[in-house]
């Protein structure tokens, strides 16, 4: 068992903290308050190579595996960046590079991955619904066929990127639940091209992260050529377990990336900070509470990597899945108690927005939520690794 990372993921670890000090946090206070896009950020992860670290190196890319991109997800979050160190990676490299990676066609890998490799296409994936949040299998986009062409027509709701995309991942009814011969049947996958004028998109207000839009979109009447499904037909939710998995494991990153950040923040505050003649940081009320929480996230970044190393194997969804949930359910909790810690070694400057953490404090409570309840992850744990009778219906 060998815990030491190789050359390449040190150097991976050490450009994404080269990059992080070009943009602090004072930077992307500005972008959030403006809800404006950091371009700077994207094209400098793009000079990088970084968008295309999971991408086969036949098609531009680097050739590593979801390790690698977590190790510079989490230095980007740690270093300056918060979320945002997560953010642009999953949409672009994780729903479109890692999805068409692992399940795409020769075609589609051809068309889709130099781009997103280069950082020249910008990806989203259509998932959400309305009615089919947590409920994936309850979706009701519908995708039928027409002649040699796929007609989709339906309603999304928090597809982040959509605004600016330039491909979206489609997931999409070829089978109507009512008539599949069980739950996980009839679900299929779709690459589509962007803008496309049967594609409606309405950004979103949001409580955080409005350097990147949040959107409802609806299909209607969208049409798409035959080879725009990513086989096999009805099939799909296998081949989505392979994006899932990777995007819980991004989220529980960006709780110990955002917790890194806002925990050295707060050290260093304390340590100049004095009340009463002594530095706060010198009181065990204040150190064992981001004691605690660093122990755990700690815990969580180990329980993450053992599922990016399975997954990067190729292991069972299953397998991959139990350490995903378990490591997303740590680092969640674990790192809401260290950015409320944080806010509170800071008192009442905790609460302006110049001291960044109040940002940090909205940006992890996000990661309770998506892109799965930590009450649906402890379900899964619960049925899937303790081997309990399941809870929900």
């Amino acid at each position: 068992m060998d815990f030491e990372f190789s050359e390449e993921q040190k150097m991976i670890a050490n450009s994404a903290r080269e990059i992080a000090l070009d943009f602090p946090p004072e930077y992307w206070r500005e972008k959030e308050e403006k809800g404006e896009f950091a371009e700077e950020f994207f094209k400098a992860l793009a000079k990088a190579g970084f968008f295309g670290i999971v991408i086969p190196e036949e098609y531009g890319g680097s050739g590593y595996g979801m390790t690698e991109l977590l190790i510079a997800m989490e230095e980007l979050a740690a270093n300056g960046c918060g979320m945002a160190g997560v953010w642009y990676l999953m949409l672009t490299e994780v729903f479109g590079g890692l999805s068409i990676s692992r399940h795409g066609t020769e075609e589609q890998k051809e068309k889709y991955l130099p781009k997103i490799a280069k950082g020249e296409m910008e990806f989203c994936m259509a998932l959400t619904e309305p009615d089919a949040g947590t409920n994936t299998l309850a979706i009701k986009t519908r995708a039928v066929k027409d002649g040699d062409e796929w007609v989709i027509n339906g309603n999304k709701i928090w597809i982040s990127g959509a605004d600016r995309a330039k491909g979206m991942l489609i997931v999409a009814r070829t089978t109507p639940l009512e008539k599949a011969p069980r739950k996980t049947f009839g679900l299929s996958l779709f690459l589509a091209d962007l803008p496309n004028k049967a594609i409606k998109i309405n950004p979103i207000p949001k409580h955080a992260i409005n350097y990147s839009k949040s959107c409802e979109v609806s299909f209607n009447d969208l049409r798409l050529p035959e080879n725009a499904l990513i086989p096999p037909q009805d099939e799909g939710w296998y081949l989505l377990l392979d994006t899932l998995n990777p995007e819980r494991m991004g989220f529980a990153t960006a709780a110990i990336g955002i917790s890194r950040l806002a925990i050295s923040k707060a050290v260093d505050y304390s340590k100049k900070r004095k009340v009463f003649a002594d530095p706060i940081g010198s009181y065990q009320g204040l150190q064992f509470p981001l004691a605690e929480a660093y122990a755990n996230l700690e815990c969580a970044k180990l329980m993450n990597f053992k599922a990016s190393w399975l997954f990067d194997r190729k292991a069972d969804y299953r397998e991959v899945g139990k350490y995903a949930n378990m490591a997303k359910v740590v680092a969640v909790e674990a790192g809401i108690k260290a950015v409320y810690w944080a806010m509170q070694v800071f008192g009442g400057y905790g609460y302006a927005k110049e001291y960044d953490v109040e940002r940090w404090w909205r940006e992890i409570n996000l990661i309770r939520l998506a892109p799965v309840t930590q009450q649906m992850a402890l379900n899964y744990i619960a049925e899937h690794v303790l081997g309990m009778p399941k809870s929900y219906r």
